[in-house]
């Protein structure tokens, strides 16, 4: 019997930054934690991390490719009692500079046909969380961490 096909969650959204800052934003974790979630993650491919939402829930993920500036993917699992909502799933970011900044695609894979809630929920989530990274560059939010050496 073959497995029931799986559906995917894609938003797109131009941004008027250089990928590089886009990028910064993707992959430290105190940024990530401004725009996405409260997370453990290193941009290591095998990295294992969580992702921690305020709505109680936690998220197993794992780093699966990275190319610099480009592209980001990452298993986002989420393990839960009703099948409705247990989710494995993959996102994977990609950068594609445009004369007014960086197309940045999100793309969240492994969504099964009785997932409807999810599915939608994520549709909103994705683009809650790309508007939210917005504001964050556009309020310089990407500007390397200051150490108690610069903070004088």
């Amino acid at each position: 019997m073959t497995a029931p096909a799986t559906r995917s969650v894609v938003v797109e959204r131009e941004i008027p930054h250089p990928p590089e800052k886009i990028w910064r934003a993707l992959t430290r974790p105190e940024l990530m934690e401004e725009w996405l979630m409260h997370n453990d993650f290193q941009p290591v491919v095998g990295h294992r991390f969580t992702l921690s939402g305020n709505w109680g829930g936690t998220l197993a993920c794992e780093v699966l490719a990275l190319d610099r500036h480009r592209s980001l993917s990452y298993s986002w699992n989420h393990a839960h009692a009703d099948p409705a909502y247990a989710l494995e799933s993959t996102v994977t970011f990609t950068l594609t500079p445009t004369p007014a900044g960086t197309l940045l695609r999100v793309e969240q894979q492994g969504f099964s046909p009785g997932q409807k809630q999810a599915f939608g929920g994520a549709s909103a989530g994705w683009r809650d969380k790309l508007a939210r990274l917005e504001r964050l560059l556009d309020a310089g939010g990407t500007a390397p961490t200051p150490t108690p050496e610069t903070e004088q």
